[in-house]
This record gives C-alpha cells, structure tokens and sequence, in this order.
C-alpha cells in the first residue's frame, strides 16, 4: 500500500474493523512519514446479470425492486423501513443463490414471497403488473390461495 501523502510503499495496518456489509475498514500508518490514513477493502463481486423475460441481460438493480414495490404499496400502510427490509432479503438471496445469472421471473417470486406477508392488496397489485394479469379472471386465480387461507383463520 503506497502512502497517500509521501508515496512510501509500505505501511502498517494499526486497526482493521468490519464497516459495511462485506467491507473492512484499516487504519493504517506510513513507515516513512509516520502519517495515519484510513482504507477500505470491499470484496469485489462479479456482477449479477438479470435474464428478462425476452432473453436480454442487463445488470442487477435493486432500485428497479423498490420501484416496482414503491408503486405497488402507494397509499398502502407499509413503511418504506418495510421496503428497505423487503429490498435487502431479496438482494441478500439474489447473492447467495446466484453466481452470474438470474431470471427476473425468479427475482419476482423472491418478491412476492415477501410482500404477501407484509400487505396482501400491495402483493396483488404487485402481481398484476409482474405476471401481466389480461382480465379479471387473472386476478380471481391469484386471490383464491389467499382467500382459502383467510376462511381457515
């Protein structure tokens, strides 16, 4: 590590902590000027690549899931601490699931595995969008689980 401040090439490390999710933080100090400096070292992931439905791929972006979710929740009560929540689940299993490539298809399930627990008019209206429902009846098929699951309660 060269010095930011006499371009030395060595330094020491005097503290090293976790800062962010898969970053470290290193206080480091100059074997030549004796200077302190701050570094931070973050895994360098590949990156995810999102398969759309008409077979292009474009990178992995969570603002386009807290769009998505943003519309379906509007004038909902579901906090946007909810949405965050909802947003770093589904990242967090994109990541671990996923080494190059993703389907939206499943980014959409993930999604909506979530959002039915949180608010079910926002998960339909999720739905709706997402699965392209054509008609009525598209939304009657998607309600039905739910309200089979209500009558048991």
């Amino acid at each position: 590590m060269q010095c930011p401040f006499c371009r030395f090439d060595e330094t020491k490390v005097v503290d090293s902590r976790a800062s962010q999710p898969h970053a470290i933080r290193r206080r480091r100090e100059c074997l030549g000027c004796k200077r302190r400096f701050t570094t931070y070292e973050k895994i360098e992931e590949s990156p995810l690549r999102v398969i759309k439905k008409d077979g292009s791929r474009v990178p992995f972006d969570r603002e386009r899931i807290r769009v998505g979710l943003e519309k379906a929740c509007y004038k909902r009560p579901v906090s946007d601490e909810q949405i965050e929540g909802i947003i770093n689940s589904v990242e967090q299993e994109v990541y671990q699931g996923f080494d190059r490539e993703i389907p939206s298809r499943d980014i959409g399930e993930l999604v909506f595995g979530r959002l039915r627990d949180v608010d079910q008019v926002a998960f339909v209206r999720f739905a709706s969008v997402y699965r392209e429902f054509k008609d009525v009846n598209d939304f009657v098929e998607e309600l039905e689980p739910m309200l089979r699951d209500v009558d048991r309660d």
